[in-house]
């Protein structure tokens, strides 16, 4: 009956102290990288596609909270260890990543993908289906490892397993690799093509931008967090979200 008690007695001791590690993080950390429009740095702040309206809902809701440029494939791995109260702005929403991270209302929704060559590359041209250009053995292409370019891209490269290389890269080196005929193309979303492009300082005039007749509607991006920040913050978060929405 006293081993009972007392192992009663220590759970309930306990129990408190998980709830408070699961919600009461203190201060996020909030990891971007340079990711012009999504997201780039201003002196004290981040602004962007997806910067913006993550800022706003953060300080809305009250949620202590740090900016931190991380390299996009070192903020998947800090959000599924879990070591600490993360998150990551921007990112897509799929099955996989839903075992280990929690994910606010989406932030943004991209316009549907395009595919990025150089201007002189005659095998590629507007109109065509994705499912004829990943079928084909004679284009090459680019792709980041361990990076979802959505769900109905992800399960088409899947599908037509597309000759490809692959890279850690961010999207400014695939751009170079293009320039420099490594590969054929790569996905992108619109939105992004033109400042990359810019911010690579090589001549406009040397890429083509491929529109697709079967793309569909661009995936929609969200503040993605490790199981550590907890439900009630994400909560927060969207209610904040929901708000910005609304005006």
């Amino acid at each position: 009956m006293k081993r009972s008690v007392l192992f009663m007695a220590v759970l309930v001791l306990l129990m408190p102290v998980s709830r408070c590690l699961a919600e009461d993080c203190g201060s996020v950390v909030v990891h971007y990288h340079e990711r012009i429009p999504y997201a780039h740095s201003t002196g004290n702040s981040v602004e962007g596609l997806t910067a913006t309206p993550a800022d706003s809902a953060f300080k809305k809701s009250r949620v202590p909270f740090e900016w931190k440029n991380t390299p996009s494939k070192r903020q998947m791995v800090i959000i599924e260890e879990n070591n600490g109260c993360d998150c990551a702005i921007g990112w897509f929403k799929n099955p996989d990543r839903e075992k280990f991270a929690g994910f606010t209302r989406p932030l943004y929704q991209d316009k549907p993908q395009i595919a990025l060559a150089r201007a002189d590359n005659a095998k590629l041209h507007n109109g065509m289906t994705v499912d004829s250009v990943l079928s084909n053995p004679k284009f090459v292409l680019g792709i980041k490892d361990g990076y979802s370019y959505g769900s109905f891209l992800d399960g088409k490269i899947l599908q037509h397993k597309p000759v490809t290389d692959g890279t850690t890269g961010e999207n400014i080196n695939m751009l170079n690799k293009i320039h420099a005929g490594r590969f054929d193309y790569f996905f992108i979303a619109p939105e992004e093509a033109e400042s990359l492009i810019e911010s690579s300082g090589l001549p406009k005039q040397d890429f083509q931008y491929v529109i697709f007749s079967d793309m569909p509607d661009g995936e929609k991006r969200y503040i993605m967090c490790s199981r550590k920040v907890g439900n009630e913050i994400i909560e927060k978060l969207n209610s904040a979200i929901s708000e910005n929405e609304e005006k």
